[in-house]
């Protein structure tokens, strides 16, 4: 019966490795003081990433417009369907900035900032429907305005998000 070397040899290669491994990482830590430990890793940050981030918040505002378009025929819980959209496209636009390059992020620093700006006057329009609900308007009256201010000014912020994004060559190599 004849033996297989490479039976023998993965094993002995597979040994070496874990050595070679747990050896290096021992002497990795014995670096002395001055040495402080490397940064942690970014998030990766490549086109394809920033083009489906980019996506993602453009479907997001769509998906936010058709909740503020059909939030009138709502039984109950329409205020609250648009508020969660609303989080949603945050959370969306908060992870695209996450997938910019630091070049892009300091190019584009106000620009991104007037976007998140943006985001916190589209906020203000919920308190407003919370005070015009408290000073005795209806809330159906007051969903129908808050509505469609959302719906009109996140369009106006979506432009916005698509020219700085060209600016920045958001997904370009």
């Amino acid at each position: 019966m004849r033996s297989n070397p490479r039976v023998v040899l993965l094993p002995a290669t597979v040994a070496a490795l874990v050595c070679v491994a747990v050896l290096g990482s021992g002497m990795l830590r014995a670096q002395p003081w001055p040495y402080a430990p490397p940064p942690p890793m970014a998030a990766p940050s490549n086109p394809m990433a920033q083009r489906s981030a980019l996506q993602s918040v453009q479907s997001q505002v769509s998906w936010f417009q058709n909740s503020t378009r059909a939030a009138s025929s709502y039984q109950t819980g329409a205020y609250g369907t648009v508020w969660q959209q609303f989080q949603i496209l945050r959370g969306a636009y908060n992870a695209f900035t996450g997938t910019l390059t630091s070049q892009q992020l300091s190019q584009g620093g106000n620009e991104l900032a007037e976007l998140q700006g943006g985001l916190d006057v589209l906020q203000e329009a919920f308190t407003n429907y919370q005070q015009e609900v408290a000073d005795g308007e209806s809330s159906a009256s007051a969903l129908n305005d808050m509505c469609q201010v959302l719906y009109q000014a996140s369009g106006v912020w979506l432009q916005e998000l698509n020219s700085v994004s060209n600016r920045l060559r958001v997904g370009w190599q």
